[in-house]
């Protein structure tokens, strides 16, 4: 986490997740009107008048629930706690004081760091008889706010500054190095909050052999041999057809997922070797393509298979290649999340795969390869029509994009576009990333007239009667 931490607690469903959202700017969190849809432990940068800070949203840690998983909501919300600057404590104005706020103002007591109470949801006429209860709690101050309109945020957030180490120390703001995002992607119970775990070495995100644990998209910053990821751990994505059958927090869990793929600079898809892959690993990884991220094929739960011998391996990862035909660039690596095998590697090889997703091949060096492939192997048009190549030139990066210039062709058979795309790969080791080509007919230019034709054009317009 990046400088002092402020942590929102609060009975669930009374707005902690729209506070979070409002102050960073962000829809990380997911709002519904179903208590305890934030489990676990989410964190974003956050910033006010030139002080920095993370914010963190605990799930639902007090109450009455049905959770399952409810004990270990308990837990991540208490080693936040732990290690926070400065608590808010969020409270619900609309009902006033209960029994569950008067709980977790006991708690609250035994910490070190400063406590503010936000009472939430003022613009509710129900709650502006009702916000002298609180004052019962004993913290100090009191601030009224309605989260959902962002009425009173600037106030909070002005006490919260006032309270953290750093205070309002004239603008300064912390140096943040560049990150590389990861995005952890794959169906449901593959592994994928274990990896996030082992890669960091603590109990970061929830793990449990239910199905759909992970709701939110859970990250952390991970420093590693001098480099820096943010590593998102996302729900799992289920098949189209099955999305929103559990209501609408699987819908919304599926939505932030793709939007961690989409600002992701790695996926790391994660497999399960006892199962293979499926439709919805083809599904995930196509959104990991369209979205131009490199991508990683972690095939998880290693251990648990590789004892049927190096002909299982072929074989296996043959087939994983024939599922996901089109992720024929991405790396594959056969990895335990529970007892750590080979798990290190998937930090080297997305360290790889986000340098050659932003590499940039040089125009020269470009052509010299262009002139020397098309020469051995000449390219087509669609129509297999005869195509030379005027020159070459990379446009972007992350991904690589690259652009031909033709005397005729406007696009090149799809068999000679891959051929280009697997020789570039090979000769600029562009691993793991997508990689997109586009085709340009370059226009013939008229020409110019030269000055004796100009000049005897002007003399005969001069000679003409009018």
């Amino acid at each position: 986490m990046r400088g002092p931490t402020v942590v929102l607690v609060g009975r669930p469903n009374v707005g902690k997740s729209t506070i979070f959202n409002r102050i960073t700017k962000t829809r990380r969190s997911i709002v519904t009107p179903i208590a305890g849809t934030t489990r676990d432990v989410i964190d974003q940068p956050a910033d006010w008048e030139n002080t920095p800070f993370t914010l963190i949203d605990t799930g639902g840690m007090f109450g009455a629930s049905t959770d399952p998983l409810h004990e270990l909501v308990l837990a991540q919300g208490q080693r936040a706690l732990q290690a926070a600057d400065v608590v808010v404590f969020v409270v619900d104005g609309r009902e006033g004081l209960v029994p569950g706020d008067e709980e977790i103002a006991q708690h609250l007591r035994a910490i070190q760091a400063p406590v503010l109470l936000a009472v939430n949801k003022t613009d509710d006429k129900r709650a502006r008889g009702r916000v002298l209860e609180f004052y019962e709690l004993g913290f100090d101050p009191v601030i009224e706010i309605a989260a959902e309109h962002g009425e009173g945020i600037g106030d909070l957030l002005d006490e919260v500054v006032r309270r953290l180490p750093t205070g309002r120390e004239a603008g300064k703001s912390i140096d943040t190095p560049e990150e590389t995002a990861i995005a952890i992607v794959g169906r449901p119970n593959v592994g994928k909050s274990s990896l996030l775990n082992r890669l960091l070495k603590e109990e970061r995100s929830i793990v449990s052999a239910m199905p759909g644990t992970t709701r939110d998209t859970v990250d952390a910053v991970l420093r590693w041999h001098k480099r820096t990821f943010r590593i998102v751990d996302t729900a799992g994505i289920r098949r189209p057809g099955r999305v929103g059958r559990s209501g609408p927090l699987e819908s919304l869990s599926v939505i932030l997922a793709r939007r961690a793929i989409q600002q992701a600079d790695v996926a790391v898809l994660v497999i399960d070797a006892t199962l293979g892959a499926a439709d919805q690993d083809g599904a995930i990884a196509g959104e990991a393509e369209k979205a131009g991220c490199g991508v990683v094929i972690a095939v998880n739960k290693w251990d648990l298979v590789k004892d049927r011998g190096p002909d299982y391996y072929k074989e296996f990862d043959d087939e994983l290649r024939r599922q996901l035909k089109f992720l024929d660039y991405a790396p594959i690596l056969h990895i335990s999340a529970a007892t750590g095998e080979r798990a290190t590697k998937v930090l080297e090889t997305v360290d790889q795969v986000a340098d050659a997703r932003s590499s940039r091949v040089s125009t020269g060096e470009l052509n010299r390869f262009v002139k020397q492939i098309t020469a051995e192997h000449p390219p087509t048009s669609p129509g297999r029509r005869a195509v030379r190549v005027m020159y070459a030139a990379q446009t972007s990066v992350e991904p690589p994009t690259f652009v031909f210039f033709t005397n005729v062709a406007t696009e090149f058979h799809f068999s000679y576009q891959r051929y280009l795309i697997n020789r570039l790969r090979a000769e600029f080791k562009l691993i793991g990333t997508p990689i997109r080509l586009h085709v340009r007919r370059r226009e013939k230019k008229t020409p110019a007239k030269s000055q004796s034709e100009r000049g005897a054009r002007k003399d005969k317009i001069d000679r003409e009667p009018e």
